[in-house]
Protein backbone atom coordinates (compact mmCIF):
# COMPACT_ATOMS: atom_id res chain seq x y z
CA UNK A 1 0.00 0.00 0.00
CA UNK A 2 2.75 2.55 0.77
CA UNK A 3 4.34 1.61 -2.56
CA UNK A 4 0.69 2.81 -4.58
CA UNK A 5 0.39 6.03 -2.67
CA UNK A 6 4.02 8.47 -4.40
CA UNK A 7 2.74 6.74 -7.70
CA UNK A 8 -1.52 8.10 -7.17
CA UNK A 9 0.24 11.65 -6.04
CA UNK A 10 2.28 11.84 -9.45
CA UNK A 11 -0.43 10.42 -11.21
CA UNK A 12 -2.76 12.99 -10.64
CA UNK A 13 -0.41 16.10 -11.93
CA UNK A 14 0.79 13.98 -14.77
CA UNK A 15 -3.17 13.91 -15.93
CA UNK A 16 -3.62 17.29 -15.25
CA UNK A 17 -0.70 18.89 -16.96
CA UNK A 18 -1.81 16.52 -19.89
CA UNK A 19 -5.42 17.48 -19.67
CA UNK A 20 -3.83 21.08 -19.46
CA UNK A 21 -1.65 20.57 -23.18
CA UNK A 22 -4.40 18.69 -24.92
CA UNK A 23 -6.70 22.18 -24.18
CA UNK A 24 -4.27 24.29 -25.18
CA UNK A 25 -3.41 22.58 -28.33
CA UNK A 26 -7.10 22.80 -29.03
CA UNK A 27 -7.16 26.38 -28.55
CA UNK A 28 -4.95 27.08 -30.28
CA UNK A 29 -5.38 24.41 -33.33
CA UNK A 30 -9.22 26.40 -33.45
CA UNK A 31 -7.84 29.83 -33.75
CA UNK A 32 -5.01 28.61 -36.39
CA UNK A 33 -8.52 26.52 -38.41
CA UNK A 34 -10.80 29.86 -37.87
CA UNK A 35 -8.19 31.86 -39.61
CA UNK A 36 -7.42 29.16 -42.63
CA UNK A 37 -11.11 29.28 -42.91
CA UNK A 38 -11.61 32.49 -43.51
CA UNK A 39 -8.81 32.79 -46.17
CA UNK A 40 -9.54 29.51 -47.66
CA UNK A 41 -13.76 30.65 -48.32
CA UNK A 42 -13.87 33.99 -47.65
CA UNK A 43 -14.98 36.91 -50.60
CA UNK A 44 -12.15 39.18 -51.84
CA UNK A 45 -12.42 42.82 -50.63
CA UNK A 46 -9.43 45.20 -51.92
CA UNK A 47 -8.92 48.12 -49.77
CA UNK A 48 -6.63 51.04 -50.07
CA UNK A 49 -4.24 51.47 -47.19
CA UNK A 50 -2.41 54.08 -45.36
CA UNK A 51 -0.18 52.28 -42.91
CA UNK A 52 2.55 53.87 -40.25
CA UNK A 53 5.64 51.82 -39.46
CA UNK A 54 6.29 51.21 -35.96
CA UNK A 55 7.82 48.22 -34.25
CA UNK A 56 7.19 45.42 -31.78
CA UNK A 57 10.41 43.94 -30.18
CA UNK A 58 8.89 40.87 -29.63
CA UNK A 59 7.40 40.36 -32.98
CA UNK A 60 10.01 41.87 -35.56
CA UNK A 61 8.34 44.59 -37.93
CA UNK A 62 4.82 45.34 -38.13
CA UNK A 63 3.08 48.16 -40.26
CA UNK A 64 -0.26 49.62 -39.22
CA UNK A 65 -2.65 49.80 -41.67
CA UNK A 66 -5.82 52.26 -41.78
CA UNK A 67 -8.57 51.97 -44.53
CA UNK A 68 -11.16 54.12 -45.68
CA UNK A 69 -13.59 51.65 -43.51
CA UNK A 70 -11.47 52.53 -40.98
CA UNK A 71 -13.48 56.04 -40.63
CA UNK A 72 -17.25 55.43 -40.47
CA UNK A 73 -19.62 58.25 -40.96
CA UNK A 74 -22.36 58.95 -38.73
CA UNK A 75 -24.25 59.98 -42.09
CA UNK A 76 -24.32 56.24 -43.51
CA UNK A 77 -25.44 54.74 -40.21
CA UNK A 78 -28.82 52.82 -40.77
CA UNK A 79 -31.08 52.21 -37.65
CA UNK A 80 -30.97 53.39 -34.26
CA UNK A 81 -27.78 54.21 -32.31
CA UNK A 82 -27.34 52.10 -28.93
CA UNK A 83 -29.03 53.86 -25.51
CA UNK A 84 -26.55 52.73 -23.29
CA UNK A 85 -23.19 52.46 -22.44
CA UNK A 86 -21.93 48.91 -24.34
CA UNK A 87 -19.94 46.59 -26.05
CA UNK A 88 -20.77 47.42 -29.33
CA UNK A 89 -20.18 46.12 -33.24
CA UNK A 90 -20.40 48.02 -36.26
CA UNK A 91 -21.59 46.05 -39.00
CA UNK A 92 -20.51 47.96 -42.60
CA UNK A 93 -21.54 47.30 -45.80
CA UNK A 94 -18.99 47.41 -48.74
CA UNK A 95 -19.89 47.72 -52.39
CA UNK A 96 -17.13 47.21 -55.28
CA UNK A 97 -15.98 51.03 -56.86
CA UNK A 98 -15.18 51.07 -60.40
CA UNK A 99 -11.73 51.08 -59.42
CA UNK A 100 -12.13 47.74 -58.12
CA UNK A 101 -11.84 49.19 -54.69
CA UNK A 102 -14.89 48.55 -52.37
CA UNK A 103 -15.60 51.34 -50.11
CA UNK A 104 -18.53 52.14 -46.74
CA UNK A 105 -22.36 52.51 -48.02
CA UNK A 106 -24.17 51.73 -45.44
CA UNK A 107 -23.26 50.94 -41.76
CA UNK A 108 -25.43 49.69 -38.85
CA UNK A 109 -25.14 48.57 -34.71
CA UNK A 110 -27.57 45.55 -35.81
CA UNK A 111 -26.74 42.90 -38.10
CA UNK A 112 -26.96 43.97 -41.88
CA UNK A 113 -28.59 41.41 -44.52
CA UNK A 114 -25.97 40.27 -46.89
CA UNK A 115 -26.98 41.03 -50.79
CA UNK A 116 -25.03 40.15 -53.93
CA UNK A 117 -23.71 43.21 -54.92
CA UNK A 118 -22.47 43.76 -51.33
CA UNK A 119 -19.98 42.43 -48.15
CA UNK A 120 -20.68 42.93 -44.39
CA UNK A 121 -17.98 43.18 -42.75
CA UNK A 122 -17.74 43.69 -39.00
CA UNK A 123 -15.80 45.42 -36.19
CA UNK A 124 -14.45 44.29 -33.22
CA UNK A 125 -16.52 45.21 -30.33
CA UNK A 126 -15.80 48.79 -28.82
CA UNK A 127 -17.13 50.19 -26.03
CA UNK A 128 -19.97 53.13 -27.02
CA UNK A 129 -21.30 55.74 -24.78
CA UNK A 130 -24.66 57.48 -25.33
CA UNK A 131 -24.60 61.34 -25.71
CA UNK A 132 -26.91 63.65 -24.40
CA UNK A 133 -26.60 65.74 -27.53
CA UNK A 134 -25.48 64.93 -30.98
CA UNK A 135 -23.86 61.65 -32.23
CA UNK A 136 -20.70 61.89 -32.92
CA UNK A 137 -19.70 62.70 -36.73
CA UNK A 138 -17.47 59.99 -36.98
CA UNK A 139 -16.98 56.43 -36.11
CA UNK A 140 -13.36 54.57 -35.22
CA UNK A 141 -13.92 51.16 -35.89
CA UNK A 142 -11.16 48.07 -35.81
CA UNK A 143 -11.56 44.98 -37.85
CA UNK A 144 -8.25 43.15 -36.64
CA UNK A 145 -6.86 43.71 -39.82
CA UNK A 146 -5.14 46.99 -38.72
CA UNK A 147 -1.66 45.39 -38.01
CA UNK A 148 0.81 43.50 -40.80
CA UNK A 149 3.74 41.69 -39.88
CA UNK A 150 6.96 41.57 -42.55
CA UNK A 151 10.16 40.37 -41.98
CA UNK A 152 12.46 42.30 -40.11
CA UNK A 153 13.80 45.56 -41.98
CA UNK A 154 10.79 45.31 -45.14
CA UNK A 155 8.45 47.69 -43.10
CA UNK A 156 9.99 50.62 -44.43
CA UNK A 157 9.20 49.35 -48.04
CA UNK A 158 5.50 49.70 -47.34
CA UNK A 159 5.76 52.58 -45.38
CA UNK A 160 7.55 54.16 -48.87
CA UNK A 161 4.34 52.79 -50.98
CA UNK A 162 1.74 54.91 -48.72
CA UNK A 163 3.75 58.05 -48.82
CA UNK A 164 3.12 57.50 -52.90
CA UNK A 165 -0.46 56.17 -52.14
CA UNK A 166 0.53 52.62 -53.83
CA UNK A 167 -0.29 50.84 -51.33
CA UNK A 168 -3.34 48.03 -51.13
CA UNK A 169 -4.79 45.10 -48.85
CA UNK A 170 -6.95 42.53 -50.43
CA UNK A 171 -8.96 40.70 -47.59
CA UNK A 172 -11.06 37.91 -47.54
CA UNK A 173 -14.63 38.03 -45.20
CA UNK A 174 -16.35 35.80 -44.52
CA UNK A 175 -20.45 35.16 -44.57
CA UNK A 176 -20.29 36.08 -40.28
CA UNK A 177 -18.62 39.72 -41.55
CA UNK A 178 -14.95 38.54 -40.37
CA UNK A 179 -11.60 39.79 -41.99
CA UNK A 180 -8.29 38.41 -42.69
CA UNK A 181 -5.62 39.96 -44.57
CA UNK A 182 -4.69 37.80 -48.16
CA UNK A 183 -2.40 39.54 -49.85
CA UNK A 184 -0.49 43.12 -49.93
CA UNK A 185 -0.13 44.61 -52.90
CA UNK A 186 1.91 48.26 -53.65
CA UNK A 187 0.98 49.64 -57.44
CA UNK A 188 -1.24 46.59 -58.07
CA UNK A 189 1.54 43.27 -57.72
CA UNK A 190 1.86 41.43 -54.85
CA UNK A 191 4.50 41.75 -52.22
CA UNK A 192 3.42 39.68 -49.53
CA UNK A 193 0.59 36.50 -49.61
CA UNK A 194 -0.79 34.91 -45.82
CA UNK A 195 -0.51 31.69 -45.84
CA UNK A 196 -3.41 29.35 -44.83
CA UNK A 197 -1.08 27.72 -41.79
Amino acid sequence: MSGALPVARWRNPFLAALVVAVLQTAVIGYMIESRASILRNGKDVLLRSAPIDPRDLLRGDYVTLSYDISRISTDIISGALPREATKAELFVRLKQQPDGFWEPVEASFSPLAQTTDSIVIRSLPFSYYPSSGAPPPTFYPNYGIERYYVPEGEGRVLENARSAHALSVNLRVDPDGRAQIRQVSIDGVQVYEEPLY
